[in-house]
């Protein structure tokens, strides 16, 4: 199969699986233990998505897919039209390299002051230290900004992936276990540990938000504020 999605569970509904193009393979990793998806591959509730997407790509590192799409396992609340992209997808799964799946562009600094720290699910307003954190992943000093889709949801290719070789991976695994607030961390990131830009700073000029589709104010407070319980 060209397309294969990878979809980090813990206690989501996936019946909308039963719904997505039949030439779609499906890897659900679940982090429930009391509730486990039938057919899923558990995992321990540590590192979010983040843990779960790191870990598919060390275990298949060397049998990637064609085309590999990341998501949680309720999509919709960052990317509302995740069925029809995925039917698109599949019947053409021709990326380049790295594709963000989302509606809403964001951005945020090295110590998480704009979005995380006044977040709903952060009601201690610590902050994120998203400066140590690539430090701890790349061994430098990373940009005062991070501009990214909310979501953590993503395709790539296995070309992009490999890039960078499997030991990369096997750290970045490693620190999405033991860094504070990683998956956060990651979801700011992830154009960044496969080495792509993701979003064209020349077109997002001064702007730090952009909604790419119109959708309506409780969507964008939802997509603001949900996150997988994990």
């Amino acid at each position: 199969m060209s397309l294969e999605l990878v979809v980090a569970r813990y206690n989501e509904d996936l019946a909308w699986l039963r719904n997505i193009a039949p030439q779609i393979r499906v890897s659900v990793y679940d982090k429930n233990a009391d509730s486990p998806h039938p057919g899923a591959i558990r995992l321990p509730n540590i590192g979010r998505e983040a843990h779960t997407y790191l870990h598919h790509i060390v275990a298949r590192y060397d049998s990637l897919a064609p085309l590999t799409v990341f998501c949680q396992g309720k999509p919709f609340d960052h990317a509302f039209d995740f069925r029809k992209t995925l039917r698109e997808l599949a019947q053409n799964p021709d990326v380049e390299n790295f594709c963000w799946l989302g509606h809403i562009i964001d951005t945020d600094d090295a110590r998480g002051l704009r979005l995380f720290v006044p977040w709903s699910k952060n009601p201690e307003r610590s902050e994120l230290d998203i400066a140590g954190f690539h430090r701890a992943l790349f061994g430098v000093e990373g940009p005062p900004e991070y501009v990214f889709r909310l979501g953590a949801q993503f395709a790539a290719t296995p070309q992009l992936i490999r890039s960078r070789p499997c030991s990369f991976y096997q750290h970045a695994l490693q620190v999405a276990i033991d860094f504070p607030h990683a998956a956060h961390c990651f979801e700011r990131s992830w154009g960044r540990v496969f080495g792509v830009c993701g979003i064209d700073r020349d077109w997002l000029g001064a702007r730090k938000t952009v909604y790419l589709k119109p959708i309506r104010r409780l969507e964008i407070e939802d997509a603001q504020t949900k996150s997988t319980p994990e």
